[in-house]
């Protein structure tokens, strides 16, 4: 029998899926999980009742959730849209995967993710906002940890949050690493932890600029960034990660801070309305 306390969570890669799930039980509900295999962190089987499958499995996933008396899901979590060009077999897709892909007219996240989230209501689940149930996730306006950006870095901030947020606008990505007011790296399916990298290798010292969409769907795909995404800047040499203040989700963020502190990187939540005193600091 369905139930409104049955959490439905469709969980990719990272923490957000156990950080949803243990605040959906710290509530008193219970979590019933689509898990994909080699993506899902399986840590998770101890915070929900998992059905482990392969991301193409669409019609093995409603069936699950159905079962479990699931009326409410959340997506929470990366899954790696590269797949469907590198290695599409590997996601296994069933005839429902293949008849919403079809549908499509261009194979944007937001085009993916909507027909998805679509298909899934008219067969009596809602998606809820992926931030509805962890707010406090949502990272503020000003420095994360003790350090600061520099003059140079402001600058770069200014001048790359708005190609951020036009580079989102297009559903292309939503990271953008720049150094000296020049692009390094621009998002797009690789993702950001990838686009950081290649930055890295053009030159050191890029500020990395995450923002959400101008129309973001709060059901998914909501910015996030953790330590794996501190991991990709050590690695690429980033000096400052500007990210969009009160829309970007913000991970483990003891261990984020304290790692970010320990390198001297900047962890700044930025809000685009001050943009201009930014730039003029």
């Amino acid at each position: 029998m369905s139930s409104p306390a049955v959490l439905g969570l469709i969980a990719g890669r990272g923490s957000l899926p156990l950080e949803v799930a243990r605040c959906a039980r710290g509530r008193g509900r219970r979590v019933a999980a689509i898990a994909f295999h080699g993506q899902t962190d399986p840590q998770l089987e101890e915070e929900a009742e998992i059905t482990w499958l392969h991301p193409g499995e669409v019609g093995s996933a409603l069936a699950a959730l159905q079962e479990a008396g699931v009326r409410e899901a959340v997506m929470a979590g990366k899954v790696p849209k590269a797949g469907l060009y590198a290695d599409p077999a590997a996601l296994r897709p069933d005839a429902e995967a293949l008849a919403l892909l079809s549908s499509l007219r261009d194979r944007r996240d937001d085009s993916i993710l909507a027909a998805l989230a679509n298909w899934l209501e008219e067969r009596g689940i809602r998606l809820l906002g992926q931030a509805e149930l962890v707010p406090g996730l949502l990272g503020g306006e000003g420095p994360l940890g003790r350090t600061s950006l520099g003059p140079e870095q402001r600058a770069d901030v200014a001048f790359g949050f708005p190609i951020a947020k036009q580079i989102a606008g297009l559903d292309i990505g939503q990271t953008v690493v720049v150094k000296d007011g020049a692009v390094l790296a621009v998002e797009a399916i690789e993702g950001t932890d990838a686009a950081i990298r290649r930055a890295g290798r053009i030159g050191a010292g890029g500020c990395v600029v995450k923002v959400a969409k101008p129309r973001q769907d709060p059901r998914f795909d909501v910015p996030a960034i953790g330590p794996d995404t501190l991991a990709a800047m050590l690695e690429a040499r980033a000096s400052a990660l500007a990210f969009e203040a009160g829309r970007t989700l913000v991970l483990e963020r003891e261990a984020l801070v304290r790692a970010a502190d320990g390198h001297g990187i900047a962890l700044v939540g930025v809000a685009a309305e001050r943009l201009p005193s930014l730039e003029g600091a």
